[in-house]
């Protein structure tokens, strides 16, 4: 059950916080702001993971080769090389890539 319609788009949410942060896309609203360069961003969890770009520490380790990430999506990106996922198709050839920015590459 999703009891916290949005009034301007009616998207629903399941809690009252989710709809608050949605609600800041329509009014454009970013009220956490970085400490150290002039972005803004609509909930706390997107700026504790843009603070990361602000640091050298790499907390997130590869199992199989070692090689750390900042963050966890980089990791999970990266994992997919080891497991070979390539879940993003290119719709011309056909081809797999690992990631979107892979496949973004390739089909210019």
């Amino acid at each position: 059950e999703k009891p916290y319609p949005c009034g301007q788009c009616g998207k629903s949410f399941t809690i009252r916080s989710a709809l608050v942060v949605h609600q800041r896309s329509h009014t454009g609203e970013k009220p956490y702001r970085c400490g150290r360069c002039t972005k803004s961003f609509r909930n706390s969890s997107a700026l504790i993971r843009h603070q990361l770009t602000h640091s050298d520490e790499r907390p997130y380790a590869c199992l199989q080769c070692g090689k750390s990430f900042k963050g966890p999506y980089e990791l999970d990106q990266h994992q997919r090389i080891h497991l070979g996922e390539r879940p993003y198709e290119c719709g011309d050839c056909g081809k797999g890539f690992a990631s979107k920015s892979k496949l973004l590459l390739h089909l210019r």
